[in-house]
């Protein structure tokens, strides 16, 4: 008998982590959805997540809460600290502390219950230049950690981290979710969309987002404000 793969597939409703869902479900995997209300901006994200994950066929689609305004220090959770309009140099205040090390910890404690073998992240080379949990390294170290921490890793079954846009630029990203049949129309990825996911058009994700646009050759669907 085939054996049953699944996967948690940590999901935002943005354009890269809709081009992973859709990239797990192609490879065949049953598919649970993972996302996080971390006291981010706004919540356009989320619905969109929401809608997108029923709509492409996910097994299951939990959200938790966690407040990581409570710590702030960045942009996307502290409203006194401004979203940055353009590029900047280093590592962005857009930076959450942490943010990808805890959603990847509640994802593989999800992955034990459910007997799932791989969690799905998102992660690219577009991000990993300026913020330090989505570098090769980083995700070596945490599976790494996920061998060691895990009843499964221990008696020898791995939690696998997969990162299968790791070594993509944006406009490749598009290409890949294009060819999988993603609608990118129904993607937000703005850092401050409007309540009705409109995108501002200024934040370095909107930047980010339309230049892989551009660079595909493809006309940007993207709904701004």
């Amino acid at each position: 008998m085939t054996e049953i793969k699944k996967a948690v597939v940590l999901f935002s409703g943005g354009l890269d982590s809709t081009t992973l869902l859709a990239k797990a479900l192609a490879e065949g995997y049953l598919t649970y959805a993972l996302s996080f209300d971390y006291g981010q901006r706004h919540k356009s994200e989320l619905n969109a997540a929401l809608a997108l994950s029923k709509l492409m066929g996910a097994e299951d689609h939990k959200v938790i809460s966690l407040d990581l305004r409570a710590i702030g220090g960045s942009a996307l959770t502290d409203k006194q600290i401004e979203v940055p309009e353009g590029a900047s140099e280093g590592i962005p205040v857009t930076y959450v502390p942490a943010r990808n090390t805890v959603f990847l910890s509640i994802a593989m404690g999800y992955a034990e219950v459910l007997g799932a073998h791989s969690i799905f992240i998102g992660v690219n080379s577009v991000d990993y230049s300026g913020y330090p949990d989505c570098r090769p390294k980083y995700i070596e170290a945490f599976q790494v950690m996920a061998d060691l921490a895990t009843k499964e890793g221990v008696e020898g079954q791995s939690i696998t981290i997969e990162t299968p846009l790791i070594d993509l630029s944006k406009s490749e990203i598009i290409q890949l979710g294009l060819g999988l049949g993603v609608d990118y129309r129904k993607t937000v990825s703005c850092y401050q969309a409007d309540v009705q996911g409109r995108a501002c058009g200024k934040c370095d994700s909107c930047r980010l987002r339309t230049e892989g646009f551009t660079a595909s050759g493809i006309a940007d669907p993207t709904a701004y404000i």
